[in-house]
């Protein structure tokens, strides 16, 4: 008869563990500037030991109908900053598209996914079953009709490989049949996720009505590890699209200025939209005093305005983390795409967010974070930061060829705008080809269409 004895052991492992601080920096690297004046002023009621030093976003009726003054004489008059004043047809045209591009229609959800979709290193076969998962799903980021009927006949691998894909592109849980199966999906793609968040999903009924104990005895784990798990669940939307459904008309505040000067792009962070914080001079007296005649009843006091401090202290370091992590990923993206700012939309190169992950030394998705809903205002209009990101027209990313997709798009428009006569997809197919872009007729029709031109037959 054998002994089966059980030694203890002791094993070393490193883990990450998502704080609410960091929980925090990252969600403030997402915002964009309208939003983020938002959250300062949620935190700024929250915590009283934050306070604003300098407000240039708040000016005085005065000083307001002084600035409206200045920029109708600057508009009139300008030279850099935006467009440059050379009074041609051509010129007019820019400064209205420039003035147009304050204005920005939402992007709708099959836009963010497709956006991201044309970036990942995948064949046409996944990325044509990607464009239609993603057509398929309604403004909550389901399917409108099964997935089964929609790709009948498709191989079942090639097409759980592409809805894995979408489901991990942001939002995450996007391309499912419902709200229960999103959370779970989420709650796969949850970095970090605590010991039985997934057997918890089971019992949401529990969690909704605060009955940790016996949500506790029925996934077999402790009080303390329910309310982790609880906070982490709260983290997940059940329905992820919701967040691109609005439909209304909104001014764009661009964060990133780049102008010319002296030959050489300065990169100007719009830091006039946000107010400069400090902690409360008063907070940072009673922090450093000690009880009176050394009661202890003046200790939760001072405890409640060191906690005050120390999360007023990581919200100003989280948002001054935001603004060297923009000028970062901008100051990158200018030197990718010197072309585009030197000579207009045109030449813009094939750029994926790996190729300024790799520059920067940072995640891709940091990169992606940094990049959505931020708006660069240059002198050929007023642009998302993620515009600049596009695939060659051969090959994913910069890897194929140096003509990117959005480039030779604006090449097509000029082509029909210049055109004396109206010209064929295959004529146009045609002069593309002289300038050493080989591209077949029906990828030039789709161009075409993306750009809202009709074909020869219905142009004006």
């Amino acid at each position: 008869m054998s002994l089966q004895i059980q030694r203890p052991s002791f094993l070393q492992e490193q883990h990450l563990k998502m704080n609410p601080q960091l929980y925090q920096s990252i969600k403030l690297m997402e915002l964009p500037i309208v939003e983020l004046r938002q959250k300062i002023g949620e935190e700024l009621e929250r915590n009283p030991a934050l306070e604003v030093l300098e407000d240039h976003s708040t000016v005085s009726l005065e000083e307001a109908y002084t600035q409206v003054k200045e920029e109708e004489s600057y508009f009139e008059n300008a030279s850099d900053a935006g467009f440059i004043r050379r009074g041609g047809s051509e010129d007019t045209e820019r400064q209205h598209k420039f003035i147009e591009g304050v204005l920005s229609r939402p992007e709708t959800l099959q836009e963010h996914l497709l956006w991201q979709l044309r970036l990942q290193p995948v064949d046409e076969e996944i990325r044509a079953i990607g464009e239609l998962l993603i057509q398929n799903l309604d403004a909550d980021g389901f399917h409108k009709e099964p997935v089964s009927l929609l790709l009948k006949g498709r191989d079942r691998d090639r097409l759980d490989e592409a809805l894995s894909l979408i489901r991990s592109l942001d939002p995450q849980g996007t391309c499912t049949s419902g709200s229960e199966e999103s959370l779970r999906v989420q709650a796969e793609l949850l970095p970090h996720a605590p010991p039985g968040l997934a057997a918890a999903l089971n019992y949401l009924e529990l969690l909704e009505k605060g009955r940790f104990a016996d949500l506790a005895k029925k996934i077999n784990r402790g009080e303390d590890e329910v309310r982790l798990i609880s906070c982490r669940i709260k983290e997940l939307s059940p329905f992820p699209g919701r967040q691109f459904s609005s439909a209304d008309t909104r001014y764009v505040v661009p964060d990133i200025q780049v102008i010319c000067k002296e030959g050489e792009f300065v990169i100007i962070l719009n830091d006039e939209e946000i107010p400069v914080l400090g902690i409360n001079p008063f907070f940072m007296e009673l922090s450093s005093g000690k009880p009176e005649g050394g009661n202890a009843d003046g200790r939760p006091v001072r405890d409640f305005v060191r906690e005050n401090i120390k999360e007023a202290r990581w919200f100003i370091q989280s948002i001054n983390q935001r603004n060297h992590t923009l000028l970062r990923v901008s100051r990158a993206v200018v030197e990718f795409q010197r072309a585009f700012f030197s000579k207009g939309p045109k030449y813009l190169v094939p750029l994926t967010l790996k190729d300024i992950a790799g520059e920067l030394g940072v995640h891709e998705t940091t990169v992606s974070r940094t990049s959505n809903g931020k708006y660069m205002q240059t002198e050929w209009g007023i642009f998302e930061l993620k515009h600049f990101f596009t695939n060659s027209i051969s090959g994913a990313g910069s890897s194929g060829s140096r003509y990117s997709k959005e480039g030779v798009k604006e090449i097509i428009r000029e082509l029909i705008q210049g055109e004396s006569r109206h010209f064929s997809d295959q004529e146009l197919a045609g002069m593309l080809a002289k300038r050493g872009i080989p591209l077949a007729r029906r990828t030039v029709a789709k161009y075409r269409k993306e750009l809202d031109l009709g074909s020869s037959y219905n142009r004006q």
